[in-house]
């Protein structure tokens, strides 16, 4: 199913089935009080965006240290990888949700909610600040304890009122802190309204640096060289060029003829470079496209040529990575790699990688223009805000480690 499906079906089927059981869950609890939740098995959701799992994670870690719990998780299962990279949540514990079509969706529905129940979760933190679906989940999952974002006195979108533990989303506060304010509620010693009422340092939101050893970078440096036979690691630096972002929200990328552009000066400015175009299997026609209009052996198209969970190794054995606010941006954060990346319908403030990244972003009036309170979906088709990141702007904050 496209996005835009998806969001038709979240709003006419999501509505009147959160209410619905909300009803339910209010009829329930009045006749057959539930006990108090041990907090031991906690369910975190989160479906739709790769980077928000590693963004999630110092929540993830907060809960099992502070609370000695075991993790579960429910995710897309396009999305799954993303869980993989850091190994937070066991693979067993890891429950995914295929999107083909409404029927399919439907069917692995019923199947989540069988498996809650045998595997006995009595937590839920739904970790989506704008989908029903999610809520319904949470609120069906079985759970006795069930924690969320909710909109109190603003007009966010309706999703029912099925949370236990009511915390209060800050839009003037970073994702991952958000995420970790969804943890804190389950540690206060009193009930609050709203939760949480806690002060959360930057330290809370530090991620693991991931190490290899030499014989698995070499082995990634085997793989460039199958894809360009000509690298040689005692010679050559790599640069890496992410000019993809998801169909969710498509405005988030800058234009490819100022990729081009980027990667030529990079050329030029650095004659030991190679640039990798990275991208998933499905973008190695356009990856190879802009290679063919660089116009440059030293310009590999490299969409596809790993997979998910070995990006952390390419990344390790490169001099830095440009992209737009996307996935890779994130991944990038478990290693020491610079990264630069280009905001415009997003703001950094909120949804800035937690790595070794600098942000490029314009700061136009009108961004940025998605939210919570909009499902993310902008009536944008001209996004100014990254036409306004020149390559000038963008070469200007690579040189230095360029000419290192």
């Amino acid at each position: 199913m496209n996005v835009d499906t998806m969001r038709a079906i979240d709003r006419w089927l999501g509505i009147p089935l959160t209410f619905l059981l909300t009803l339910t869950l209010r009829l329930r609890d009045f006749f057959i009080p539930s006990a108090p939740a041990r907090q031991q098995r906690i369910l975190f959701i989160e479906l739709s965006e790769m980077g928000s799992t590693i963004l999630a994670d110092p929540a993830l870690r907060k809960a099992k240290a502070k609370l000695g719990a075991e993790l579960f998780f429910v995710i897309f299962a396009g999305n799954r990888g993303s869980l993989d990279l850091l190994g937070t949540v066991p693979p067993e514990n890891i429950f995914t949700l295929r999107e083909d079509s409404l029927l399919v969706l439907a069917a692995d529905t019923l199947r989540f909610l069988r498996w809650t129940r045998r595997r006995g979760i009595d937590t839920v933190v739904d970790l989506e600040l704008f989908s029903r679906f999610t809520a319904l989940l949470a609120g069906a999952s079985g759970a006795v304890s069930r924690i969320g974002f909710h909109r109190f006195c603003g007009e966010g979108l309706y999703r029912g009122e099925m949370l236990t533990h009511r915390v209060a989303y800050n839009p003037h506060l970073h994702i991952a802190k958000n995420f970790i304010a969804l943890v804190n509620s389950l540690l206060t010693a009193e009930p609050e309204l709203p939760y949480s009422k806690q002060l959360i340092s930057d330290e809370e939101i530090s991620l693991p640096v991931l190490r290899f050893t030499e014989a698995e970078l070499a082995g990634m440096r085997r793989r460039v060289t199958e894809q360009h036979p000509e690298y040689d690691p005692a010679r050559h630096r790599l640069v890496l060029i992410n000019p993809n972002a998801s169909e969710m929200l498509p405005q988030r990328r800058w234009p490819a003829e100022r990729f081009i552009e980027l990667i030529r000066r990079i050329l030029e400015a650095a004659p030991d470079v190679l640039t990798l175009i990275t991208g998933a299997p499905a973008e190695q026609a356009e990856a190879e496209a802009q290679c063919a209009a660089v116009g440059s052996l030293r310009c590999v198209n490299f969409a596809g040529a790993v997979r998910l969970a070995e990006l952390p190794l390419l990344y390790s054995i490169s001099t830095l990575m440009v992209t737009n606010d996307s996935g890779p941006g994130h991944f990038s954060a478990i290693t020491p790699l610079p990264v630069f990346v280009l905001f415009g319908p997003e703001t950094p403030r909120l949804y800035g990688s937690l790595g070794n990244a600098t942000s490029i972003f314009a700061g136009l009036a009108c961004s940025p223009c998605v939210s919570a309170a909009n499902h993310r979906k902008t009536p944008c088709t001209d996004n100014k805000c990254l036409q306004a990141i020149s390559v000038e702007q963008v070469f200007a904050a690579i040189e230095p480690l360029l000419r290192r």
